[in-house]
């Protein structure tokens, strides 16, 4: 084949922004300069969740996973020097998405460019973040109003841009099984279309279909997704065709960019992360039929902590090779007419199918949520009960774990540590920000954005207004939440016991005997401080320790200090148990811990689990609490141990 007749690599990008707006656009012109060709925006979770960088629940977050991006100043400072028209920009937010869309159209009108020549992708599922990454603000009706007025507002004025990025990726990190990941993104798309269906021309609607892109997980089993991607062309392509009569093959096309699975990455020898990440990276480029349009890759040492500009360099070059280097972009599709994948494939779609039915006689995505997470929470307890049992084999965690100390985790540059000034120095510019601006006009602009969102207008054009003039993230975000009232999303946690009792003998036999001891039943808090919404291990240590037998409380995500103190209290409870994959822990349980003693709690056991450098375990075991838990400690039910033992040993409260 000549060079001439070559498929065009898909977009290379790489998932970043921390600390500052203006530290996040120097990453992203770094990352140009190597050969990236498109840019994914991380936000941080105060911009992700609609509040201000110095709201009470912003504290320890800004700048941790993302960049903070609190008014059109921010939004101004992060693209400089980067001129939009000519970018391809993928913006992985959600419930702020009509607002960060709003800003990011208010800067290019500001460089001169033609805003109907934009091109990228704002992420705009909420039905997800309901399932498994929990940044929501709204309950999800007008959520939905509010993707779909995205939508609407891009089909007039930004023709190619995707107004909505259908994301199966933390399904799967959710605990998802292939079958589930198809079937609930599949669901969320036609809830969104079926609403959109209302608000654009009929002869417009096809198009508009067209535009729906998804965003997936490749995991391990790169045999089988590559098997998923083929079974979500052949099923968009149904949905396409017989629900909604698309007959153009162009608007039926099955469009998605991948970051392939984090889940997956170990903390244990995570050199190895490098080869899992390769793997991965080939269910979504192997076969052309279903070959993504755009890849990012995590970094081999994201379950450490924050990758450097050189881990994601690494990362982009293993891109840059399999397009470059090898002959993979000259060949039709490989696996067409294999009939081990052809079974394979239709195995997913059956399965897939199965959902689906269930989900619509639910009445949909909408309706269903609850459903969907239980169902997630139980797909994940039986993963992780694989690996625990060795069925699974994760390579270096519970098989082949003897190994050579790693030479790439030496050092206290191994990895990098967030800027702890950097939360300072936003706070001081968001303050200048307010001071500047004409007050009179802000307040004019957001009460537009508050009656469009009265009268069901759509929420996009006073949305860019109350942009321009200077409104912040958290004003606008306040006014959705007076609007619309704020949610709290199931945990998906029943609180009857399952059916389990393999391997739960014992520390049942233990949770009974300190039971006994204490009067009652041992009861546990676990809690998720701060603005942290990935849930999946909390919801699994809720879920184990009442299959132990214990007295569980978890209401879920999103929780001040002050709160979980208080819940300690007022349920009398004999141990409290925090996760925290932000990177905030340090000021969160610091906090935590000075409430607890203050209101005579400093008995209770306190352990914490996440993303938690060593050197920061030590600090928080100097706080004072019990345990420190990271990634490696996969073995939930020797956590169970550890929990009953602290409960034993624990003093008696002071009189």
């Amino acid at each position: 084949m000549s060079q001439q007749q070559k498929d065009r690599p898909w977009l290379f990008r790489t998932y970043a922004g921390h600390s500052t707006a203006e530290a996040s656009n120097a990453l992203y012109r770094g990352n140009l300069a190597k050969g990236q060709t498109g840019l994914s925006v991380a936000f941080d979770l105060p911009t992700q969740t609609g509040y201000d960088s110095d709201h009470e629940l912003s504290r320890g977050e800004v700048g941790k996973v993302g960049v903070p991006v609190a008014h059109l100043g921010d939004m101004q400072t992060l693209f400089n020097d980067i001129p939009l028209e000519q970018m391809n920009t993928s913006m992985t937010i959600n419930a702020t998405a009509p607002w960060l869309l709003a800003l990011y159209i208010a800067v290019a009108e500001e460089q001169g460019a033609d805003v109907s020549q934009l091109q990228g992708t704002v992420q705009n599922d909420i039905i997800k973040e309901y399932l498994s990454r929990g940044t929501y603000i709204c309950p999800p009706k007008p959520s939905m109003r509010m993707i779909t007025d995205v939508a609407a507002f891009t089909r007039e004025h930004l023709p190619k841009w995707n107004p909505m990025n259908v994301c199966s990726y933390h399904l799967q990190e959710a605990g998802a099984t292939p079958e589930q990941e198809l079937a609930f993104a599949l669901a969320t798309a036609t809830a969104v279309l079926d609403d959109l269906k209302e608000k654009v021309p009929a002869e417009h609607f096809p198009a508009m279909v067209g535009r729906i892109s998804f965003f997936v997980n490749a995991g391990i089993r790169f045999v089988t997704e590559m098997c998923k991607m083929r079974a979500f062309v052949d099923l968009w392509d149904e949905i396409c065709r017989e629900r909604y009569g698309v007959e153009d093959p162009k608007f039926r096309r099955f469009r998605y960019g991948v970051q392939v699975n984090s889940l997956g990455l170990t903390e244990q020898q995570p050199e190895n992360n490098v080869y899992r990440i390769l793997i991965e990276m080939l269910a979504v480029t192997l076969s052309k039929k279903a070959r993504a349009r755009a890849v990012q890759l995590p970094a081999w040492n994201e379950a450490l902590g924050l990758p450097r500009p050189w881990d994601q360099q690494w990362s982009l070059r293993m891109q840059q090779i399999m397009a470059f280097e090898t002959d993979l972009l000259e060949y039709d599709d490989l696996f067409d007419g294999n009939p081990a994948v052809d079974r394979k494939v239709e195995e997913l779609k059956e399965g897939a199918r199965a959902e689906l039915a269930q989900i619509d006689a639910m009445g949909g995505a909408v309706e269903a949520i609850e459903y969907m997470k239980s169902r997630l929470v139980e797909s994940n307890a039986e993963r992780i009960t694989g690996i625990e049992g060795g069925d699974t084999t994760v390579v270096g965690v519970n098989r082949y774990t003897e190994a050579e100390e790693s030479p790439l985790t030496a050092g206290d540059e191994a990895i990098m540590v967030a800027d702890k000034d950097a939360e300072e120095d936003q706070v001081a510019r968001l303050n200048a920000w307010r001071e500047a601006r004409d007050a009179q006009a802000v307040k004019a602009a957001l009460d537009d954005v508050r009656e469009a969102a009265r009268t069901g207008a759509n929420i996009m054009l006073p949305s860019i207004k109350a942009a321009k003039a200077g409104a912040t993230t958290g004003e606008w975000g306040d006014v959705v939440r007076s609007a619309f009232g704020q949610y709290r999303g199931p945990t998906g946690v029943s609180k009857n016991p399952s059916n389990r009792t393999e391997g739960l003998e014992e520390i049942r036999e233990q949770v009974n005997a300190v039971s006994d001891k204490l009067g009652r039943r041992l009861k546990f808090l676990v809690g998720k401080p701060g603005l942290d919404g990935h849930s999946n291990g909390a919801e699994q240590i809720a879920a184990r320790a009442r299959d132990c037998g214990m007295d569980i409380s978890y209401e879920g995500i999103r929780l001040t200090p002050e709160e979980i103190v208080t819940a300690a209290r007022e349920e009398d409870v004999h141990v409290v148990g925090l996760s925290i994959l932000s990177g905030s822990h340090i000021p969160l349980i610091g906090e935590l811990m000075d409430r607890m003693r203050a209101e005579n709690l400093g008995h209770i056991p306190v352990v914490v689990g996440g993303i938690i450098p060593d050197e920061d375990a030590k600090k928080l075991m100097a706080m004072g609490v019990a345990k420190v838990y990271t990634p490696k400690d996969f073995e939930l039910n020797r956590i169970m141990f550890d929990i009953v033992g602290l409960v034993d040993a624990a003093p008696i409260a002071a009189e």
